[in-house]
């Protein structure tokens, strides 16, 4: 009897800066463009950052390379987050995508800083956001689809369905894809109750 062969490892799908030519996960390229008539430049988050910098002014921001973290959930099922810094003037952006067979696919998270705020403060910021956020479970999987859990609370970002061409949205709840239509089967089974609907920035604790 043939012993299995190991699974290898899922490739990380990648990019080319057209900068520095460089090459670097898909989690981790920017499209910019200097003018709404000039065509888009695929860069990395590096070189975008440091024309950012030189555009503002910001002599002394200094930029950090993140390595990917996993991170379990409260089943236990690992998360592998990868990590990107994005420079908007006097303010930065530190974002985690959960990377799985090297598309950015499931969780998404982001916490703001002060330009000049020491980056690790700021990652030990977003771990524990993730931390929190992983620690709890929104759906439960049951015989004729999902259903919320009892506390009856749903959290999640809301996003483009191009099934719909943007009518509808497409949700992240728990890492996982929920159509409007399957969130709108999970409500029924609240038929007669209340509730209420809070739009927050990706940044925010919700």
């Amino acid at each position: 009897m043939k012993r299995p062969r190991p699974k290898a490892p899922p490739k990380i799908i990648t990019g080319i800066c057209t900068n520095c030519g460089s090459e670097v996960p898909e989690s981790d390229i920017v499209m910019l463009s200097s003018s709404k008539d000039s065509a888009y430049r695929q860069l990395c988050g590096w070189c975008s950052n440091a024309q950012a910098a030189a555009a503002f002014g910001l002599n002394g921001f200094e930029q950090h390379r993140f390595e990917p973290v996993q991170v379990l959930d409260c089943a236990g099922v690992p998360h592998e987050f990868h990590f990107r810094t994005t420079l908007f003037g006097p303010g930065v952006a530190l974002n985690a995508s959960e990377i799985r067979n090297g598309f950015r696919s499931g969780y998404e998270f982001q916490v703001i800083g002060d330009s000049e705020e020491d980056p690790m403060i700021l990652l030990g910021r977003l771990l524990e956001k993730i931390r929190r956020a992983l620690a709890v479970k929104h759906l439960v999987p049951e015989v004729y689809g999902l259903r919320i859990e009892e506390h009856g609370v749903v959290r999640g970002i809301i996003g483009w369905d191009d099934d719909e061409e943007g009518l509808l949205p497409l949700l992240n709840v728990d890492g996982r894809k929920v159509t409007w239509d399957e969130l709108g089967r999970m409500l029924m089974t609240y038929e007669g109750w209340q509730f209420k609907l809070e739009i927050r920035d990706k940044s925010e604790e919700v």
